[in-house]
């Protein structure tokens, strides 16, 4: 005996069955003992009606490594870090920015810091002869969120750098991205956080 079909619900199945023959994907439209559609379909149709929020993650391993001792005499939890953001979405980039130094302490924090997940990019350590030293990362972390923000819904950048107010600025009004922050509040710079859509503020949670 064919099932009752409410009007709402023909609509649905029609478009339902619209997308599965646009696409090529062949599902059986035979429903079960309980009247629903098999799992694979009802899984099929929810991952394309909410699609995932890809994210993009770059950390300025140096500016958070100074501003989080100033402020707090601690370290920051990058653990607790990916823990919060992969819970908004799928990580699909993670990119850490340190500098090279060779001793044993930064090898096991780098080594960490990929068994989280991040990939580590290092710039070596630079003294120049006038006693000054270079090492900031801040061209090469402009270049690479550039790129990411063609391809990913969120861009989230660990830094209170000011320098990266403009570059917020740009990816929100040329991509529609989200922008993301996470900083020290007392360190982390004003326009930096007015770019930004969303501000996270390091805190007692995010520090070891």
């Amino acid at each position: 005996m064919p099932w009752p079909i409410r009007p709402l619900r023909l609509v649905q199945e029609i478009n339902v069955c619209r997308m599965v023959s646009r696409t090529g994907v062949a599902f059986s439209r035979s429903r079960n003992d309980h009247g629903r559609y098999p799992v694979s379909l009802h899984l099929y149709v929810r991952a394309h009606t909410h699609p995932v929020n890809k994210i993009a993650l770059f950390a300025d391993v140096q500016n958070i490594y100074y501003t989080t001792r100033q402020a707090y005499g601690r370290q920051f939890n990058y653990r607790e870090l990916w823990r919060r953001v992969s819970a908004r979405g799928e990580i699909v980039i993670a990119n850490a920015y340190a500098i090279q130094r060779d001793d044993d302490q930064q090898r096991k924090f780098q080594d960490a810091l990929k068994h989280i997940g991040f990939d580590i990019r290092l710039k070596p350590y630079i003294q120049r002869s006038d006693g000054s030293a270079k090492g900031d990362w801040d061209v090469g972390i402009t270049i690479d969120v550039m790129d990411a923000a063609t391809t990913v819904d969120t861009v989230v950048l660990l830094s209170g750098d000011g320098d990266f107010d403009l570059l917020l600025d740009k990816i929100r009004r040329d991509h529609g991205v989200t922008a993301e922050v996470y900083g020290v509040p007392a360190l982390t710079a004003n326009s930096l956080v007015r770019a930004a859509t969303l501000y996270h503020p390091i805190e007692d949670e995010l520090l070891l």
